[in-house]
């Protein structure tokens, strides 16, 4: 590939190896500057050596690609806000007692059943000055929330982000951490105190341009639920879309319209350029065309919400128009470098997004695979080359995508090219009548036949889309993908299409090396599969769960009748696992030469048994001291099926007895090898 050969290629490539090795490595920020300030030395010796020698060219090179690498380390580390020292994360007594805590509201989250969710900015806490961002949970009731840039002071404790509690679940904290989210508060509008001063940033002035297109679409009369995923498809914003037509748009593969991308963009700059039409192409008219576009597109990318997805897209559109305005056809493989370098410079963490990352594997494969698709076969009328360009579009982006959505979703949507060649029309229309309808409610209500139409076509689209997410035999789920296979899938689709592109041995050997590693993560997965043999106590609150792994093979034991959750699920996909049986909880269970003894509601147990670990569910009424006393087990686990008083209870008097205890509801499932 050509474009590997290109310089900013491989500057790109040990920037984002730098920037994932401080990820998972955490190296000390003093230690990385000391090794780069070494490297930029070398690098500009190196630099000034090669113009008197070529023979230096090897040290010049690997020099750039250390400061490249360092860059990235340092990028991450710098853009890391618990490691600033006015991080409320270093204010320990916040999340101890509560403190009278002053915040911003910076961006409206979806809301869930008891609260309405917002991120901030902290800006003091006891009188001191802080920093970083949190989660605000406000308790619904009837009053009216506080808007984007309210300044509200309350007493109230930091609640620090908890662990997942069961195997294989989603890892929120992480999630929330890579957006240097640290805590949350949850609090009541009477318990708070609003300033009567707004803080106006850029947040505040884009939840009021938002609030104000969203109170001219509801003086238009334009129905709620359209609304929501009109404002989804153009603004990007997907707060308040009913989590059944979500599920409809995962079920028929086009949960990526919703997210705004490089086709919303695209739409956009599209219709900049043909209002912009009659401005001639003379130097000075190239140059208000560039300078309305960069306008136009920044206004809605801040609208947006500053998405990855829309920086994206932003971005490398914007580097585009500077293209066409300098007159230069560059590669769009070194626009897509260009606008993630930037992009990566300012906000490193999106690297670490799963939209970011699949909205660039979607733009790249397309650019680079969709060729080759297209050459399978030429159709001749209009109408089938267009329906064959949306099919190879719709494959090229799916391949590139597949494995990573299978990684993290463990879902495929079997209909996703039917769904695009369907929506594409609809939603090309949508696109611009939804642009023209946007721009008229910044200003005022749009008119109602305008509203009319633009809502028909919603309505139309989300019909479609639930016709389609009604044949759910065609979504294949429940997909166990582990990263063994992420990594040799992608080795293995990207051998096979440099294979086809130019077919020579040398690439035909390497593809063949890659089914090899797709092979060998396929013996090595089976091999730790078969290998594996645990028991898990799980931290369920209605009933207690316990399984039993023998490779692939699960054994539940349950107090309820239901065989199957949600939890159990999750982790049977997530360990390549299958339920082989479930019974009836015992009171005595055996698990590699272990004796478990297990105490529910009846407080029944076998004196003089002695295990090794004891299990308390559903709350027993039991005196734990003569308990202890008598089994004298070396450790105590509690599942969330028993109170929280009891646990405290119960956790004082193994202190007293120096006996380990665990309770799931605070350090999440046990496991037991």
């Amino acid at each position: 590939m050509k474009v590997l050969s290109f310089p900013l290629t491989k500057i790109t490539i040990w920037f984002l190896f730098g920037i994932i090795f401080c990820y998972y490595c955490s190296p000390c920020l003093d230690i990385v500057l000391a090794i780069s300030i070494v490297c930029i030395i070398l690098f500009s010796i190196s630099y000034f050596l090669i113009k008197r020698n070529k023979k230096f060219n090897p040290i010049f090179g690997v020099s750039a690609y250390c400061v490249s690498f360092f860059i990235g380390v340092t990028t991450l580390l710098l853009h890391t806000n618990s490691l600033q020292k006015s991080n409320y994360i270093h204010c320990k007594k916040a999340f101890e007692n509560p403190q009278i805590l002053t915040f911003t509201l910076c961006e409206k989250l979806k809301s869930n059943t008891y609260n309405d969710r917002f991120t901030a900015f902290i800006n003091i806490i006891n009188n001191k000055t802080y920093s970083g961002k949190i989660i605000v949970n406000i308790q619904k009731d009837s009053l009216q929330n506080p808007i984007i840039g309210s300044v509200i002071k309350v007493n109230t404790i930091l609640l620090g982000n908890t662990q997942s509690k069961n195997p294989n679940q989603f890892n929120y904290s992480k999630y929330l951490e890579d957006k240097q989210i640290y805590a949350q508060v949850y609090i009541s509008k009477s318990e708070i105190s609003i300033n009567k001063k707004f803080k106006k940033d850029i947040w505040y002035y884009s939840g009021k341009l938002h609030s104000r297109i969203v109170k001219n679409l509801e003086t238009a009369h334009f129905n709620k639920e359209e609304m929501n995923v009109a404002l989804a498809l153009i603004l990007g914003q997907q707060q308040d879309i009913s989590s059944e037509i979500i599920q409809d748009y995962q079920y028929s593969g086009a949960t990526h319209i919703l997210s705004v991308s490089g086709l919303h963009v695209g739409f956009i700059m599209l219709f900049i350029n043909f209002i912009l039409k009659p401005i001639p192409n003379t130097r000075r008219g190239s140059l208000i065309k560039l300078i309305s576009i960069l306008i136009s597109l920044t206004i809605f990318a801040v609208i947006s919400g500053l998405s990855p997805s829309v920086l994206r897209s932003v971005v490398m559109f914007s580097f585009l128009a500077t293209g066409n305005h300098l007159r230069r056809s560059g590669s769009i493989y070194h626009t897509l470098l260009v606008s993630m370098l930037l992009i990566l410079l300012f906000e490193p963490y999106f690297l670490f997004d799963v939209g970011f990352q699949l909205s660039y594997l979607a733009l790249l494969f397309i650019v680079w695979l969709q060729p080759l698709l297209k050459r399978i076969w030429t159709p001749k009328k209009k109408i089938l080359i267009t329906i064959w360009n949306a099919l190879t579009v719709s494959f090229a982006a799916q391949i590139g995508t597949l494995p990573l959505c299978l990684y993290y979703f463990h879902q495929f949507p079997g209909l996703f090219f039917v769904t695009n060649i369907v929506i594409i029309p609809i939603l090309s229309f949508i696109m611009i009548a939804g642009i023209i309808v946007m721009i008229y409610a910044v200003f005022t209500s749009p008119p109602i036949f305008i509203i009319e139409i633009f809502e028909k076509s919603i309505y139309l689209l989300n019909k479609t889309i639930h016709i389609v997410a009604s044949f759910e035999w065609f979504v294949i789920r429940d997909i166990s993908f582990n990263f063994y296979f992420l990594l040799t899938f992608y080795l293995f689709i990207i051998a096979a299409i440099v294979w086809n592109k130019k077919p020579d041995y040398t690439k035909f050997v390497a593809f063949l090396i890659t089914v090899i590693l797709l092979q060998i993560s396929f013996i090595f997965t089976k091999k730790e599969i078969e290998s594996k043999h645990e028991l898990i106590v799980y931290n369920t609150k209605k009933n207690t769960l316990i399984s039993e792994r023998r490779g692939k093979n699960i054994i539940i034991f349950t107090s309820d009748t239901i065989s199957k959750n949600n939890i159990l699920n999750t982790y049977l996909v997530g360990n390549f696992a299958q339920l082989k049986s479930t019974y009836k909880i015992k009171n005595t269970l055996f698990f590699n030469g272990k004796k478990i003894a297990v105490i529910d509601s009846s407080g029944i147990y076998a004196a003089k048994t002695q295990p090794d670990i004891l299990i308390l569910t559903q709350s027993p009424k039991i005196n734990l001291e003569r308990i202890l006393n008598d089994l004298q087990p070396k450790i105590l686990i509690a599942d969330a099926s028993n109170s929280y008083n009891m646990q405290k209870i119960w956790r004082i008097t193994c202190l007293k007895k120096n006996i380990p205890f665990h309770a799931t509801n605070e350090k999440g499932f046990y496991r037991l090898n």
